[in-house]
């Protein structure tokens, strides 16, 4: 992607006019994600012990916890980033950028604990999908941040977008308790808290426990990794529609004096 210097060097990197989202930090974060990731895959399948009630369908765990905890987090960064840039009037958009990327993070990162719990449900409940109370609120949340993402993509003004998807942000982030404490709540075929008892004791052994720890770690990598290029390329686009503009009104004028 080509842009101008000043473009460029707001976005990260500049290297003969051409801009890059990459940069020393974001490749080392890339780098440990694709490490850990790698570890969590090989002690998943085989070297953590089968689950004595669920069996080998336990491993999806793996997957599917710290994918909805990242979501959550994206969400709440979302939601924070949303706060900081109503506070601050929208003097800069890159809390709004941080937000809008945060936000499509989480709902690939919510997608991903929605198959694989479906998966798991299969395995477990013998089918893919019931209205569960957990299931039902995660769906719900699901598609709040979906219409979140529509509600960016209407206006092209980078201020009304802010405004308007901020309020939004800070409503849909009201949901994350909701869904989570579901399973207290309403009586619900999905299983409580996989790490703690209600008593506080550990229900996992220390090598599944590590695996569940580290998966989280490696997620959480790559949140950060992808929300810090997403935003920067959201700066690009903003960037580019504001050269845009001013071109266009420049060649206006230039028709209006002749």
């Amino acid at each position: 992607m080509t842009s101008t210097t000043g473009s460029a060097t707001s976005a990260g990197n500049t290297s003969a006019g051409t801009a890059t989202t990459g940069t020393l930090f974001t490749r080392i974060i890339g780098a440990a994600a694709i490490i850990i990731t790698a570890w969590v895959v090989v002690s998943a399948f085989f070297i953590t012990p089968a689950d004595v009630q669920q069996g080998d369908s336990v491993r999806i765990m793996y997957a599917h916890v710290p994918a909805a905890w990242i979501a959550y987090l994206a969400f709440i960064t979302t939601a924070v980033a949303s706060g900081i840039s109503l506070v601050r009037r929208h003097r800069t958009l890159g809390f709004d950028r941080v937000a809008g990327a945060s936000a499509e993070v989480g709902v690939l990162f919510m997608g991903l604990a929605l198959i694989t719990g479906s998966l798991w449900g299969r395995l477990t409940w013998g089918t893919f999908w019931q209205w569960d109370p957990r299931l039902t609120t995660t769906l719900f949340l699901f598609v709040t941040y979906v219409g979140y993402l529509a509600v960016r993509s209407i206006d092209t003004n980078p201020q009304r977008r802010a405004r308007r998807s901020a309020v939004l942000a800070l409503l849909a982030v009201l949901e994350i308790p909701l869904v989570h404490f579901s399973v207290v709540l309403w009586r619900s075929l999905h299983q409580e808290a996989s790490v703690l008892n209600p008593d506080g004791d550990v229900r996992l052994d220390d090598v599944m426990l590590f695996t569940l720890f580290s998966g989280v770690v490696a997620f959480t990598l790559i949140f950060v990794w992808l929300v810090m290029h997403r935003q920067r390329l959201a700066a690009l686009q903003d960037a580019q529609l504001g050269a845009g503009l001013e071109a266009a009104i420049a060649m206006r004028r230039a028709e209006t004096v002749a």
